[in-house]
């Protein structure tokens, strides 16, 4: 008997060359033709054009009508690392995100805190005709710089609340200078607090362009994440933006927690 039996097994080229398609849409800002793709893989055209057909009855794939390209699924998060504990954003909120977008035309994000930032994890960046930024996904934004850290700042528990400022504060940069304010930060906070949601416009430099307004989706006293709206900032002021899309962010979030609330599964998960 062999020692390895692995070894006994030849490399499954269909599969090698869809996890290929996988990894190369996955590094393109947008979408690829089939043609581009082909290009980019090195493998023929008919090749390229039946294993993107396989990928899309899978869910892995969709292909845009208007221009023939395409493009990665929501469904390809499945394969990423930890993404069973935290089945609840593409069970219930990446469906809802969806029928957001349909509505606030402006790209969304839902993003939880990762120890002393917030990460993106779903958005519509991707589908939206309006978005700046494509490959939104694993992106770490800065709490005290962003709506969406501010808004978890503002609305999580205090004992959690004063444990990240103290993780801040102990930082000497720009991005955390705030938490060496705490008048300011208090106030700031208070503010978030009585108005229902955070925002920013223009207060992060690597982002100067943008604004954005943000709210919480919590589960009694927790808070899951913060789910926000982002756009130029030209286009509209804080003021109109809350007009525009404070009410639609709303029902979104109370949708996404009623469904949480009403699903045993994910209601324990996320105690």
């Amino acid at each position: 008997m062999a020692s390895d039996q692995g070894s006994d097994y030849k490399t499954v080229r269909g599969l090698t060359r869809g996890l290929a398609l996988l990894n190369t849409l996955n590094r393109l800002d947008g979408g690829a033709s089939t043609g581009r793709l082909s290009e980019l893989t090195g493998l023929h055209r008919t090749t390229v054009r039946r294993l993107l057909e396989t990928l899309q009855d899978e869910g892995y794939v969709r292909r845009s009508e208007s221009d023939d390209s395409y493009r990665l699924c929501l469904k390809v998060r499945e394969l990423s690392e930890g993404f069973r504990d935290e089945q609840w954003i593409s069970a219930i909120a990446a469906p809802l995100l969806a029928e957001l977008l349909q509505e606030v035309v402006w790209p969304t994000d839902l993003c939880s805190l990762d120890v002393d930032a917030m990460v993106v994890r779903e958005t519509t960046h991707r589908f939206s005709r309006l978005s700046f930024h494509r490959n939104m996904v694993g992106r770490r934004l800065p709490l005290l710089l962003t709506a969406t850290g501010l808004a978890y700042l503002a609305f999580c528990p205090e004992v959690e609340r004063e444990q990240i400022i103290a993780l801040l504060a102990s930082r000497n940069d720009e991005e955390t200078r705030l938490a060496r304010e705490p008048v300011a930060l208090d106030n700031l906070l208070r503010k978030i607090r009585h108005n229902g949601y955070a925002e920013n416009f223009m207060n992060w430099n690597r982002e100067e362009k943008i604004a954005a307004i943000a709210i919480p989706v919590r589960h009694k006293e927790q808070v899951l994440g913060c789910l926000n709206v982002v756009y130029v900032a030209k286009a509209m002021t804080i003021a109109q933006a809350v007009q525009r899309f404070l009410p639609a962010l709303q029902r979104t979030a109370v949708s996404i927690e009623a469904a949480i609330g009403s699903n045993d599964q994910f209601s324990t998960r996320s105690q």
